[in-house]
């Protein structure tokens, strides 16, 4: 079995990556199982991609927030957990127009991270900026590593 989808006769995919289409026809399977039961919400929520990475001293938490501005946008860290939550808009005006395929998504989000117990809520950053959320949590002095030196016997 494969898992890359491969195109059918006569079908155009461009130049799509084989794991994005891969994607979006785990979507729609599951949007056509549950139907107004999915987990985005009546199957057109919306939910930001997250990108979490870390060294020695933070840990940094992006995500991809288009057309939204700061203000509908909530950050908050307790206990290790950090929850990015909020609404995108619906804008759309519908004036005698019938759409045949809708793939923006709107509506309320919340996502969640746990990043442990050894980050220092009180010194936590984020920045907005382009349509990107960064969320920077420094690390305990207890959760940085240290050198241990040896010694002979």
């Amino acid at each position: 079995m494969n898992l890359v989808p491969w195109k059918k006769k006569g079908e155009d995919r461009g130049a799509a990556r084989p794991l994005d289409l891969f994607r979006r026809q785990m979507d729609r399977l599951f949007e056509d199982f549950l139907g107004d039961w999915s987990l985005a919400g009546r199957g057109q929520g919306f939910l930001p991609r997250l990108d979490v990475s870390e060294n020695d001293r933070e840990v940094v938490v992006t995500a991809e927030l288009p057309g939204m501005d700061e203000k509908d946008v909530d950050v908050s860290l307790s206990n290790g957990r950090l929850v990015i939550s909020g609404e995108k808009k619906d804008q759309r005006e519908e004036k005698n127009r019938a759409y045949h395929l809708v793939e923006r998504s709107y509506g309320s989000f919340s996502r969640a991270v746990d990043l442990g117990e050894a980050v220092d809520s009180g010194k936590a950053a984020a920045a907005y900026k382009n349509g990107i959320l960064t969320v920077t949590v420094p690390k305990t002095e207890a959760a940085k590593p240290r050198k241990i030196s040896i010694k002979s016997s």
